[in-house]
């Protein structure tokens, strides 16, 4: 048996107040009762409240558990609680403050959060709200827990693969392997959709992908010289242009990766010759014509497939745009069809913000996922994207400590691993190569919908046609 893949957390905490989801309330007409309701708190929230002069906010927002003991105790009724408003404006329709909120969670604690009193989140709406996963091979989880059960692989491989061996007549193998490396997670970082990124950020990004054993992908330009003892995890991106000024960089790294054009596999060539043993990740904007561009690049011979949306999930160029979740798992069953699916490595990026949503998406058919916000967001982000238009950040992101991001990002993936040895177990999977495309471990609430009422009342109508 491998080696258990172990990410070792540390409680990190954050450098402003986040913002609470609810406000603390407290009313004149306190009766001084000898055993005040504050005193009960089993977090001690009343004890360790403190003022924030910086940002002029009471911590106890933030600490609150919500569990209401205090204004449910309080003789007076004097203690009451309501939505923080200042919550409700993070981030935007796809990206929720719940999201944001989860993440900061994670990346302080390096834990799964806990809601208890089961599942209050939705059951159906739109992205990946829509599918659910099979949970059924759960029985004991408190009694038997998941962990502690039988081992869960999380690897997975980058690179393309052979579908068959061919042997001369002296039984020699003619077959040529080709480059493959594995890798803990069905993750790569990728590059941030904006954001100050300063040297702090790049270094710290690099360590947590160093520590992980994750790939990171930089684009050759803002690649420096302090990098380079982590060479075994950056993957340079290059243009065409960019690939003549900075292709020494691949006689070092193991992966890197090309935007797609229509002569891409000419400086594929390139590269090979370059490091005959660097594997190429093809990055291909997710639209109507990826499907097509997929099957051809994996007929000419590519390695991996990066497959990217928008940064809220949705394909490009379209009027009504797919999820990626959608336009993914046609890309996977297209290739399928031309029985060239094993021979290509599939990466999905582009809205992917929690741990379930890694789980889904290779359900889908993707190998792995590529993530960037979520890094963002664990460094304090609060997606207010000042920053785009040259406005101050919110958490001076230009002031970070490179030790305490790299922890925060530790923490993020931890908590993620996790989560999805959880998903996994869960659902009767013990390794994540056999979760892609295994979507009957899941259910779609379009097709339920369709099988349940469509022949009652029709299909969907759109815009009351």
């Amino acid at each position: 048996m491998p080696e258990k893949y172990h990410i070792e957390v540390k409680p990190t905490s954050p450098r402003w107040t986040p913002v609470g989801k609810i406000s603390a309330i407290e009313k004149d007409g306190c009766f001084g009762c000898a055993r005040c309701a504050k005193k009960s708190c089993v977090y001690d929230i009343y004890r360790n409240r403190k003022f924030d002069s910086k940002q002029m906010c009471d911590t106890i927002d933030y600490l609150c558990k919500m569990c209401f003991r205090c204004v449910q105790e309080c003789k007076g009724r004097i203690l009451s609680r309501a939505v923080n408003p200042e919550f409700l404006q993070l981030g935007d329709q796809y990206w929720k403050p719940n999201i944001i909120a989860t993440i900061w969670y994670q990346a302080e604690t390096g834990k799964i959060p806990v809601s208890g009193a089961g599942y209050r989140g939705p059951f159906s709406g739109p992205g990946f709200d829509s599918m659910w996963t099979d949970m059924s091979e759960i029985v004991r989880p408190t009694r038997d827990g998941i962990h502690g059960r039988e081992y869960i692989s999380t690897s997975i491989d980058l690179g393309r693969k052979l579908v068959r061996l061919e042997f001369a007549k002296d039984n020699s193998l003619i077959s040529m392997p080709p480059p493959i490396l594995d890798i803990p997670m069905p993750i790569i970082f990728n590059p941030f959709p904006w954001g100050k990124i300063n040297k702090n950020v790049r270094l710290a990004l690099t360590n947590a992908g160093f520590s992980l054993g994750i790939p990171m992908i930089i684009e050759s330009e803002e690649y420096f010289d302090e990098l380079r003892p982590y060479d075994s995890i950056i993957m340079p991106q290059f243009t065409p242009k960019s690939f003549e000024t900075h292709k020494n960089i691949l006689k070092r790294v193991r992966l890197c990766e090309f935007i797609y054009e229509d002569s891409i596999m000419n400086y594929v060539s390139k590269a090979k010759e370059i490091n005959p043993q660097v594997i190429v990740s093809i990055r291909v904007k997710l639209n109507k014509e990826a499907e097509v561009v997929a099957q051809q690049l994996t007929q000419e011979g590519a390695e991996i497939i990066h497959l990217y949306a928008d940064y809220q999930g949705k394909e490009y160029e379209e009027a009504s745009p797919r999820f990626i979740k959608d336009a993914i798992r046609k890309v996977h069953l297209r290739l399928v069809e031309m029985q060239m699916r094993d021979e290509v490595t599939i990466i999905a990026s582009g809205g992917i913000g929690l741990a379930e949503h890694l789980a889904k998406i290779i359900i889908c058919g993707a190998d792995g996922a590529g993530i960037d916000l979520p890094l963002l967001i664990a460094l304090e982000c609060r997606l207010c994207k000042r920053c785009t238009n040259n406005l101050s950040c919110p958490v001076e992101m230009e002031n970070i400590d490179t030790k305490w991001a790299t922890q925060r990002m530790i923490n993020l993936i931890g908590a993620w691993h996790s989560q999805l040895i959880e998903v996994m177990g869960a659902m009767g999977i013990r390794e994540a190569r056999r979760l892609r495309g295994e979507v009957g471990r899941a259910m779609f609430f379009e097709d339920v919908e369709k099988e349940t009422f469509g022949q009652l009342f029709g299909g969907r109508q759109k815009d009351g046609k």
